[in-house]
């Protein structure tokens, strides 16, 4: 998918954060929304500057949907709400984790989570100590 990026204007994110993040080419850096306190991963979705910046004075998950060009709240038409616990930058600062709160169903499906319905490889937890993975049935 060729995504536009968001429109270019300045952002109220501090520059310190800014300079250390590594966009891809359209300007965003994907998200990844994790519940807090069980570590299931819920989500994926981008920000540019000014989704992360709202973000983190909010409190509530903001990203840049790519396919209608515009800011999104997660939660604002849904009623599935992610309310932020902690935010950070992965190693190489090209990846934020968001961990949440999340209320309702984060995927737009209806799902709990983006990453249950289609699982290509299952591991069952007493296989993956051995280091060879078992297939679920």
């Amino acid at each position: 998918m060729t995504s536009t990026p968001p429109p270019s204007r300045p952002s109220s994110l501090d520059p310190e954060i800014a300079a250390r993040l590594k966009r891809a080419a359209d300007g965003l850096v994907p998200a990844i929304a994790q519940q807090y306190d069980t570590g299931e991963v819920l989500m994926l979705g981008w920000m540019d500057d000014e989704a992360l910046h709202r973000t983190l004075t909010t409190g509530r998950c903001t990203y840049w949907s790519r396919s209608r060009q515009e800011y999104w709240v997660k939660g604002d038409t849904s009623g599935h709400f992610q309310h932020v616990k902690s935010v950070a930058l992965d190693c190489d600062a090209d990846t934020v984790l968001v961990k949440v709160d999340q209320v309702g169903a984060a995927c737009h499906t209806g799902d709990r989570t983006c990453f249950d319905a289609d699982v290509l490889l299952g591991v069952t937890l007493k296989d993956a100590d051995s280091g060879v993975p078992e297939r679920d049935q």
